[in-house]
């Protein structure tokens, strides 16, 4: 299994975001993601960093006078380092207070994608903090940001963020599950990278981390993708007086609610894409839930769960028939 844990569980709503902060919820998740653990379920995490990248950006800018600044992949790098330290330490407190003998590791991990990417010439991800209109021009000339305004709460900047296509150390990662080690890794989606003349090179851009986690969990052969959100299920019309959980369906039933705009792009938009992505990728099945009903969603009590429909499974049978033999 594949657990792709959100921003809320380790910085919620009213809080600054400080380590303390952050590793008492680091810890709260853990405690769920061992009881997962206790069942016999070999696990890779992954986390997102939106709050952490942002503070690191911001903190550069202000030091920028005294020491060199950082790039975005840095700063990227720099939050996987500092969440996986996080959640790597509350896994193994866990494990300890469980009885348990797993091994944890973090792995800081790299995402490539492409350079032709059409989202590299329409950045469209917001980062960091607000600026006046007077700042925001003076970044817009000396550094060349891309610059928006959000909701008349001030300016922006943003960045692009491209889909990602390879997961750099995957063959690693498989490598520590194999041997029973559970890892964490792929934070925020992974450090943006792309390969030019044989080389990796870092850029200024923001991989969507479910996204990530989707194609990290279909090339692992993983059976579950869950995504631990902030919500207990996924809702139609949400937060609309005709409300209403989705339980379990299909692909193509999710497909079609999308379609029909229930799932906003700034919120559930992106993890209904990622749980079709895994699920057309050859996965089980995808659970989408809050971290404190994680245990019972798995076990089928709680949250949204999304399987491939009877379509999908036939073609996927049929294609393994008429694979050569040895064939994957």
């Amino acid at each position: 299994m594949l657990i792709a844990v959100g921003g809320n569980s380790l910085i919620r709503a009213g809080e600054k975001g400080t380590v303390v902060e952050q590793l008492a919820n680091a810890r709260r998740t853990a405690k769920a993601i061992i009881g997962l653990v206790a069942h016999g379920y070999r696990l890779v995490v992954t986390h997102g960093n939106g709050p952490q990248v942002g503070a690191q950006l911001l903190r550069s800018e202000r030091a920028a006078d005294q020491v060199p600044g950082q790039t975005l992949d840095v700063c990227g790098a720099a939050s996987q380092g500092e969440i996986g330290y996080m959640l790597s330490q509350s896994l193994q407190d866990e494990i300890a207070i469980a009885g348990l003998h797993v091994s944890v590791v973090s792995v800081v991990t790299q995402s490539i994608v492409s350079a032709n990417d059409p989202a590299m010439k329409h950045p469209t991800k917001p980062i960091g903090p607000f600026y006046s209109r007077t700042q925001a021009d003076e970044r817009k000339r000396v550094l060349g940001w891309d610059i928006v305004e959000d909701a008349a709460r001030g300016y922006r900047r943003v960045v692009p963020s491209p889909e990602p296509v390879e997961i750099v150390e995957l063959e690693v990662i498989r490598s520590l599950m194999s041997q029973g080690v559970l890892v964490v890794g792929c934070g925020g989606g992974g450090i943006p990278v792309v390969r030019q003349d044989g080389a990796l090179h870092g850029i200024e851009a923001v991989i969507d981390k479910d996204r990530a986690s989707a194609l990290l969990a279909a090339q692992l052969g993983a059976d579950i993708f869950a995504i631990s959100t902030d919500t207990d299920y996924v809702y139609l019309d949400y937060k609309k007086p005709t409300q209403r959980p989705l339980l379990s369906v299909t692909a193509t039933e999710l497909a079609e609610h999308y379609q029909a705009g229930h799932f906003p792009p700034g919120n559930m938009g992106p993890k209904v894409e990622s749980a079709l992505q895994f699920l057309h990728a050859g996965g089980r099945e995808v659970v989408i839930t809050s971290y404190e009903h994680l245990c019972d969603a798995i076990a089928g009590r709680a949250g949204t769960h999304v399987i491939p429909d009877r379509e999908v499974v036939t073609t996927k049978l049929r294609v393994q028939l008429e694979a050569p033999v040895g064939g994957r």
